[in-house]
């Protein structure tokens, strides 16, 4: 699932369309909810980013809790994984960079999520938060590559020694 304007764009929007994702109008999102229940009913892996954005602080921000009702409604698991080194290729506020120097990207994938159509959806989402947070710290530790001097060090999150903005500065920027 992916945010509608991505789908507009003459160069991503058909790479989206052909790999099946699916378009959310943030504004409106039953439809893109309905279509994500109907592709898990019939097999498929819908991939969902629970915090609904990027965040800016290389950190993880709160998570929404649409991906585990879907995974109540379809009956099936949620599996967490972490990604750390896409925010170094394309994120907001630097340029893109789709050089073709070697850029590592470090996914890590973790043990199923159970979420129980009897259980509240927000434990559910917390449990999910928690397991991403290790699994994300865990592709920091093995990131093969560390900034190459203080003016590479804005794609790490400021706790690791960057300088990209705390979650709190980023509240602060996005509340003026």
């Amino acid at each position: 699932m992916a945010k509608e304007s991505v789908f507009r764009h003459r160069i991503s929007g058909p790479l989206m369309r052909g790999m099946k994702h699916i378009p959310v109008d943030r504004e409106q999102g039953e439809t893109a909810y309905q279509h994500a229940l109907e592709s898990l009913r019939s097999g498929e892996i819908v991939g969902v980013f629970p915090e609904a954005t990027i965040s800016q602080s290389f950190t993880l921000k709160s998570f929404k809790s649409g991906a585990a009702r879907m995974a109540q409604e379809a009956g099936v698991p949620l599996i967490p994984m972490a990604l750390w080194g896409t925010q170094r290729l394309w994120t907001k506020g630097h340029p893109k960079n789709f050089k073709r120097s070697h850029t590592p990207i470090t996914i890590r994938v973790g043990e199923p999520v159970e979420a129980p159509q009897d259980q509240y959806a927000g434990a559910i989402t917390r449990r999910l938060r928690e397991r991403v947070q290790e699994l994300l710290e865990a592709a920091q530790r093995a990131y093969p590559v560390r900034p190459k001097g203080p003016d590479d060090t804005w794609w790490m999150p400021a706790h690791l020694g960057g300088t990209a903005p705390t979650a709190e500065e980023v509240k602060a920027a996005e509340a003026r």
